[in-house]
């Protein structure tokens, strides 16, 4: 057992949270090469912290010894979402995730397809019609929005556009709360952004609890009926279900995909992605490898422990980089290239060392649906469309917090295939 390379600073004065929030790619990076270590410590939130960067110690923190290494109470997600299976410890994340779980598997799962192929064709089905480049992450950004409010709270915009707008509004002042400091202030024409964030979500619980009363069908009517430990659990956990970071994940995604299958020199990629399944989920996970929604997540460890065969302290702040992971030299050969074949090749088998969701026991309940939507949303781009860059030359440089995207949101250019093609989709 070794100590963790690097140090920890002094309190308050020694903090980095600065630095790691302007550029945690840049912060990383300087740390794995001064100490020649994929773990170290620094100060993170004013507390200690070990920052893990392998694929060893992220499965260990998050597999092997989840139970060592807990979701921090005093978390901002907790403020904002409440008591929710993301946010809770222990035994009751576990009842949590075993009350939950037959919504996002098996008939509940099936029962969504329809609706998401209809909201992908409805969503992408005029790229091309304008003539003129769209900007991609807004467009993705609406089609997560309109999914996330169909499937879980049976809000349409085609049926119910006011009410679909407003939710829409709600839910971003309400995500602004994630992103804004903490301090609930209010005084005549002017509100902190946590205190606007605050009201917005006292709003969405109104509709919430209205939704939960009145709606007996679909994710309301099925949530509802579940044996949850409290009679305001249903409606917390709709609120983090519509939230706007699932469809900024999803749009982070997306555009990802978009950017990395563009022009005409990746025009073969389309085509294979098109007809070969094994090859396009290669791509799907190369996506999510490279350019991961989320940077990565944080626990406390629970007691004394190690993490990669560095001793970790009880009351240490423990961050798993996921950009980082997903970057490990030790299992991904040349790891910042784009290569699907990856996945039915040397590390064929291994889509538990990717994190982008988390992994192991706490890992995203809704990872099935995401793949279902990413891999309709994205078919149904192969289908019908070819697409670059347009203008070519675009800064494609990636902000990474608080949901990775190109800092400089990119316009692409659609073009309409010939409907009368004749690729095939091999399913095999």
């Amino acid at each position: 057992m070794s100590k963790l390379p690097g140090n920890a600073g002094v309190s308050l004065l020694g903090d980095k949270s600065l630095e790691f929030y302007r550029d945690p790619v840049s912060f990383y990076r300087q740390r794995i090469e001064k100490h020649r270590s994929r773990v170290f410590q620094s100060r993170l939130l004013n507390r200690p912290t070990a920052f893990i960067c392998s694929v060893q110690g992220m499965r260990e923190l998050l597999c092997e010894k989840s139970n060592l290494f807990v979701k921090d109470p005093t978390d901002l997600m907790t403020n904002v979402y409440g008591d929710t299976v993301v946010t809770t410890n222990g035994e009751e994340a576990c009842l949590l995730r075993l009350s939950l779980t037959s919504l996002f598997t098996g008939r509940c799962l099936e029962s969504w397809t329809d609706y998401i192929t209809s909201v992908c064709e409805r969503c992408l089905k005029d790229l091309s019609l304008s003539g003129q480049p769209e900007c991609v992450y807004t467009v993705f950004k609406q089609l997560g929005t309109e999914l996330v409010l169909g499937l879980y709270l049976n809000v349409r915009p085609e049926e119910q556009p006011e009410l679909f707008q407003e939710i829409t509004e709600l839910c971003t002042q309400h995500w602004h709360g994630l992103i804004s400091a903490p301090l609930s202030v209010k005084v005549p024409m002017w509100s902190s952004g946590f205190s606007t964030a605050m009201e917005a979500r006292d709003k969405l619980m109104e509709i919430i609890k209205d939704k939960l009363e009145n709606d007996t069908q679909g994710f309301v009517g099925s949530l509802r009926s579940l044996p949850l430990p409290d009679s305001s659990s249903a409606s917390q956990h709709l609120l983090l279900f519509i939230s706007a970071l699932i469809p900024k994940a999803l749009a982070s995604l997306l555009t990802s995909f978009t950017l990395a299958l563009s022009g005409n020199e990746q025009e073969e990629t389309r085509r294979r992605a098109l007809t070969d399944a094994v090859y396009m989920q290669g791509v799907l996970l190369e996506v999510q490898r490279l350019w991961p929604p989320f940077i990565g997540g944080r626990r406390i460890a629970d007691q004394d422990s190690t993490l990669a065969g560095f001793h970790v302290p009880k009351g240490h702040g423990v961050m798993y980089i996921s950009h980082s992971v997903h970057r490990d030299p030790e299992v991904f050969q040349q790891p910042d290239s784009f290569l699907p074949e990856r996945w039915s090749g040397r590390n064929a088998g291994q889509e538990h060392f990717l994190c982008s969701f988390g992994s192991g026991p706490r890992n995203c309940i809704g990872v099935k649906l995401t793949d279902a939507f990413l891999k309709e949303a994205c078919m149904y781009l192969l289908k019908h469309y070819d697409w670059c860059l347009e203008p070519p030359s675009q800064d494609l440089e990636y902000k990474w917090l608080p949901v990775s995207r190109p800092a400089n949101p990119p316009t692409i250019s659609f073009t309409r295939l010939d409907p009368t093609r004749s690729d095939k989709i091999d399913t095999r």
